[in-house]
C-alpha cells in the first residue's frame, strides 16, 4: 500500500460515518427486538383515516409497502379514490366550518399538541422501528431525528398557538365627531393539504400537520405511497391526544391522490415537499385555484472548502452532510468545491472513508450506510452513475452494496464536467462530486451556477471570509463548518427552483393564516 494511501486509511478510521455521528451525538446503542406493537400494527388491514375513524377505501386497489433492506413486503395499504379524497376534504371542511378546533382556546390547542408530543415520546422506540422498517434509514437516525427531533418540533409548534397576534393602526380618515380604531387579526385559512415525501416520512408529515393545527386549520395529509405507515399511526396518536374528529385526516395513494388534493375547491392551502418537477405541478394547480402554497423542493447543494479548512473537521462534516440517510436529504451536500492545494488530500480522504463504510440494514446498529427507499429509486440513482461513467467521468465507488435490498454503493465523482447531468441534477443518493478550483471567487461562482438554491456550506477558519461569502451564496440556508443541521427556530426553505416560502421559526404559522383588517367608526 502506498504511504499516502496508508496514511489516509489510518486517518479515516478516526472519522465517523454519517450514521455514526448521530449515534455518538445521541448516545444510542443498538435496537432491541422488534416491539410487539410494531408487528401488530404491520399486520393490520390498513385503511384511510377520515373523520376520526379508519375507513375502507371505496376501491379495491392496494399498495405494497416493502422493507428496503430486503425488498420483502411488510404491509399493504389502501389506494384512495377521488371519492375517498373528496370525503376526507369534506370532513376537514366541515370540522373547520363548525369551529370544533379553531374555536378552542389557543391554550387548549397548545395543550393537545403537547399531549401529542408526550404520546409520541412514550412510544418513541416503536415509531422509530416502524420508520426504519418502511423507509430503510438507520435505527439511530430514526430514534434521533424522525422521533427525537420531531418531538421537539411538536413542542415548539405547540407554543406558537398562543403567540398569534395582530396590530393596531392610526388611520387618516375624515375626523370631526367621528373617531376611528383600526386593527388586524389573523385567522386560519381553512383546509390544508399536506403532501409528504418518502425520505423523512414522520418528521416531514409533522412539518405539515403542526403549523396547520397550531393555526386552527384542519388538514388532509397524503404520505408517500412508499412510506405511508407512520402517518397512519400518527393520526391515531393525534386522536388519542384529543384532536377532534375530522380535523386530521390521512389518505394514502400515489401521485393522482396528490393531484386530486391540489385541485380540490375546498382546499385553501397546500404544503408540499418533494421534487421540483412535482412541485411545479402543485404550484400551477394552486395558482389556478387561488390557493396559498408552500413548496420545499429539490437541491443541488454546494460545499465550499477554503485553503485554511481543517481536514479533520471537513471530512466527517461532508460525510454527514452528503451521506446522511443515504444522501436522501433535500439539503444534502452533493457538490464540493475545494482549492486545488487541498484537492488531492480531500479526495483521498473521502475515497478511503466511503470504501471503509459498513453497509447494511437500518436495523443493524453497525451499519453506516443503509438502503435507499425503493427499488425504483435505486435504479434511478444507479442509472445516473452509469450515464456519467459512460460519458468518461472518473467515479470511485465505495463499499460493495449487499445483493439483497435496495442498496447503492457510495460514489465519489472526481472533477465532473459541469454539463454532465449528474453534476447539474438532483440525484438523491450516496454520491459526492468534488471539483478543484483556483480561487475562492471561482468556488463561489460555481456554487451559484445552478438552478437550485436550497442549501450550502462554507468550510474555513477565517470568520471574515465566512461572513463575506455567506452573503453572496444563493441559498436559503448557509452553514459554516457544518452542513444539514436544522432547528425548529431556524427558518428553512429555498431560493430559485428550490421552492417558495419558509417553514419553521416564529413566523411559521404566517402561511396558514389570513390577515384581516377591521376598521371601527365610533
Amino acid at each position: 500500500m502506498a504511504p499516502v494511501e496508508q496514511d489516509m486509511r489510518q486517518r479515516t478510521s478516526r472519522w465517523p460515518a454519517a450514521q455514526d455521528i448521530w449515534r455518538l451525538r445521541m448516545g444510542y446503542s443498538g435496537p432491541h427486538e422488534i416491539e410487539s406493537s410494531v408487528t401488530s400494527f404491520l399486520a393490520r388491514d390498513h385503511a384511510l383515516f377520515i373523520d376520526g375513524q379508519f375507513v375502507r377505501a371505496t376501491g379495491t386497489d392496494q399498495i405494497a409497502v416493502d422493507d428496503p433492506a430486503s425488498g420483502k413486503v411488510i404491509a399493504q395499504v389502501s389506494s384512495a379514490s377521488s371519492a375517498d379524497v373528496d370525503a376526507a376534504i369534506s370532513s376537514a371542511h366541515t370540522a373547520f366550518e363548525d369551529g370544533r378546533w379553531r374555536n378552542l382556546r389557543p391554550a387548549d390547542r397548545e395543550r393537545i399538541l403537547l399531549r401529542l408530543a408526550d404520546l409520541l415520546e412514550a412510544r418513541a422506540e416503536a415509531f422509530a422501528q416502524l420508520e426504519t422498517l418502511e423507509q430503510g434509514k438507520s435505527i439511530h437516525m430514526s430514534r434521533a431525528i424522525e422521533v427525537g427531533a420531531s418531538i421537539e418540533w411538536i413542542r415548539y409548534a405547540a407554543g406558537l398557538t398562543t403567540k398569534i397576534s395582530g396590530r393596531t393602526f392610526d388611520v387618516s380618515l375624515p375626523g370631526g365627531p367621528t373617531r376611528w380604531t383600526s386593527y388586524t387579526r389573523r385567522e386560519p385559512v381553512g383546509v390544508v393539504a399536506g403532501i409528504v415525501p418518502w425520505n423523512f416520512p414522520l418528521m416531514i408529515a409533522l412539518w405539515k400537520v403542526l403549523p396547520a393545527l397550531a393555526s386552527g386549520c384542519s388538514i388532509v395529509l397524503k404520505p408517500s405511497e412508499i412510506t405511508p405507515l407512520t402517518a397512519l399511526w400518527l393520526a391515531e396518536l393525534a386522536r388519542e391526544a384529543g384532536v377532534p374528529d375530522g380535523v386530521f385526516n390521512v389518505v394514502t395513494g400515489g401521485g393522482e391522490v396528490g393531484r386530486w388534493l391540489s385541485v380540490h375547491p375546498l382546499v385553501a392551502k397546500i404544503s408540499f415537499t418533494g421534487s421540483t418537477v412535482a412541485g411545479k405541478a402543485v404550484g400551477t394547480a394552486a395558482i389556478d385555484g387561488m390557493k396559498r402554497f408552500t413548496l420545499e423542493l429539490g437541491g443541488k447543494n454546494p460545499a465550499i472548502v477554503l485553503e485554511d479548512a481543517i481536514l479533520d473537521k471537513v471530512v466527517p462534516g461532508l460525510l454527514t452532510g452528503g451521506l446522511l440517510n443515504g444522501g436522501q436529504v433535500c439539503a444534502a451536500v452533493s457538490r464540493i468545491y475545494v482549492t486545488r492545494n487541498r484537492f488531492d488530500p480531500l479526495c483521498e480522504a473521502l475515497e478511503a472513508a466511503i470504501q471503509a463504510m459498513v453497509m447494511g440494514s437500518g436495523m443493524d446498529p453497525a451499519a453506516q450506510l443503509t438502503p435507499l427507499a425503493s427499488a425504483t429509486h435505486r435504479a434511478k440513482v444507479e442509472a445516473s452513475i452509469q450515464q456519467a461513467a459512460e460519458a468518461g467521468v472518473l467515479i470511485r465507488r465505495g463499499a460493495q452494496a449487499p445483493a439483497e435490498g435496495h442498496f447503492v454503493s457510495p460514489a465519489l465523482v472526481i472533477d465532473p464536467d459541469e454539463k454532465t447531468p449528474l453534476a447539474r441534477q438532483e440525484v438523491f443518493g450516496p454520491i459526492l462530486s468534488i471539483t478543484p478550483v483556483e480561487s475562492e471567487e471561482e468556488a463561489l461562482q460555481r456554487a451559484n451556477d445552478s438552478t437550485y438554491g436550497l442549501a450550502a456550506s462554507i468550510w474555513t477558519q477565517d470568520i471574515d471570509k465566512a461572513m463575506a461569502i455567506s452573503q453572496r451564496v444563493q441559498s436559503g440556508t448557509v452553514w459554516i463548518n457544518s452542513h444539514v443541521f436544522i432547528d425548529p427556530n431556524m427558518p428553512f426553505g429555498g431560493m430559485k427552483m428550490s421552492g417558495i416560502g419558509r417553514d419553521f421559526g416564529s413566523a411559521w404559522l404566517d402561511g396558514y393564516l389570513e390577515e384581516k383588517a377591521v376598521c371601527i367608526a365610533h
